[in-house]
């Protein structure tokens, strides 16, 4: 095995070492459950430090495709981490479903612009064309460059924000780079670059957005290559950034010339926040995905990407090799909903029910004590004692809610719930009374004292 790996490597620092080997399991040279060498043995055989050879093991570890077993040594434990250890497949919490789900953060369906008028409009045959036309539709792209929150020099259509997030990542990052993403940061977004071998590393959020200070310290002591973040109603903390916050961000990138912003805009118009881009500031390095999942309907499929031309271009050019284009006739459908006055009042009228929702939720949980953010968006980010008594506790009153732990990078000081605020249209006393008990079970559980009884849900 000695033999096979050193003749896999061709560049010996810890990433290319990291790199060759993640190749020899995804081929199945190295198949699953197979016990590794010794990082010493490594290291003498290519004639490097064990130092390196560690370090090499730990992006590995990371990126979850080796464990160690204590004394046991380290195996191989496949390309990919099994499902259940995907942070996405434990967003529900439970395994049953319950009267209230609000683990989902899905849009409240009522709350979706009716799509059957935009199909009749479009559906004549007017986009159907050739393999070889543009993959984005010239009247939708002019459309879109008009939203932009800075002149983006590509812009591209692409199949939901977590379809651009991998596509980016896979046209921009090497197995072993060093990332750094919010803390708490969305869930299935740290599963993607788990996946693609990066070093995750998790910068503080403050009211406005990523802490400067942090983010400033990340940057000497990690030397990242991306940045990813959400600039509006932040998954799952409901924060959104503001332009003085984007400034100071964007200052401070200045000084790591080759790191690369990407920002999902997941809640797009349906967020109370103005659109706010470090793009403004570093057009050059910042790619900006504008989603229409939760605002016009998360069965469009679509989220447009746009940014400078070296990732757009590559991007393009890669799904030339799969799905080639978004389908042009969804393309039709968005370009009537943006472009239709009556859509456009429809969605600003959900915009404006959402925040009266998280208003309502924050109002009555806040007057029993209960600590929880709901700054925008659909989301809330509510601080419980422990996490798990209080999902029980919840759950003995019908209500399921997403657990904080996958969306957290490490540790924060306090466990947390998120709670999908845009789906309670009603009932915030009885909810919050719900939410409060459980929050006090948590603590009566933790031997730590909580506030709130619940009135029952209702």
């Amino acid at each position: 095995m000695l033999t096979l790996i050193s003749g896999a490597v061709q560049d010996r620092s810890a990433r290319g070492i990291a790199a060759a080997v993640s190749r020899l399991i995804t081929a199945g040279r190295l198949p699953a459950g197979i016990r590794l060498p010794t990082v010493r043995s490594v290291a003498t055989e290519l004639g490097v430090s064990p130092t390196t050879v560690s370090e090499a093991w730990r992006n590995l570890i990371l990126a979850g495709a080796i464990q160690t077993r204590g004394r046991s040594g380290t195996f191989v434990s496949g390309p990919l981490p099994p499902r259940e250890r995907l942070r996405y497949t434990q967003l529900s919490g439970v395994n049953v479903t319950l009267p209230k789900d609000l683990s989902t953060g899905v849009p409240d369906p009522a709350l979706l612009p009716d799509l059957s008028g935009a199909l009749r409009r479009i559906g004549d045959g007017r986009w159907a064309g050739s393999y070889l036309d543009d993959p984005v539709l010239p009247e939708l792209e002019s459309v879109l460059r008009e939203r932009w929150p800075y002149p983006p020099e590509r812009l591209t259509v692409v199949d939901g924000a977590m379809d651009a997030l991998d596509r980016i990542a896979g046209a921009t990052l090497r197995f072993g780079d060093h990332v750094l993403v919010e803390n708490p940061a969305f869930a299935p977004l740290l599963d993607l670059l788990q996946a693609v071998g990066a070093t995750v590393i998790g910068v503080p959020l403050d009211a406005a957005g990523l802490d400067p200070g942090a983010l400033r310290q990340m940057l000497r002591e990690y030397r990242p290559v991306a940045l990813f973040l959400q600039p509006r109603a932040q998954n799952p903390t409901g924060t959104s950034m503001d332009p003085d916050r984007a400034r100071a961000l964007a200052e401070i990138l200045l000084h790591a010339p080759s790191l690369l912003v990407v920002e999902d805009d997941h809640a797009g118009d349906i967020a109370t926040a103005p659109p706010v881009s470090i793009g403004t500031h570093l057009p050059g390095r910042t790619v900006h995905v504008a989603s229409f999942s939760k605002s016009h309907g998360p069965d469009l499929r679509l989220a447009a990407v746009g940014g400078p031309a070296h990732v757009i271009d590559a991007v393009c050019d890669r799904r030339l090799l799969g799905p080639g284009w978004s389908s042009r006739l969804l393309q039709g459908v968005l370009l009537d909903l943006l472009t239709d006055r009556r859509v456009i009042a429809q969605v600003a009228a959900a915009r404006e029910t959402y925040a009266a929702r998280r208003a309502a939720l924050l109002a009555v949980l806040h007057a029993r004590g209960v600590q929880a953010t709901a700054a925008d968006g659909i989301n809330m980010w509510m601080t419980v004692p422990d996490q798990q008594n209080a999902m029980v506790a919840l759950a003995a009153h019908g209500v399921a809610a997403a657990p904080g732990a996958p969306f957290c990078v490490g540790p924060l000081p306090d466990d947390h719930l998120r709670i999908t605020a845009g789906l309670v249209a009603g009932g915030y006393d009885d909810l919050a009374g719900v939410l409060a008990s459980a929050a006090y079970q948590a603590s009566r559980g933790s031997g730590r004292r909580g506030q709130g009884h619940p009135r029952g849900w209702r």
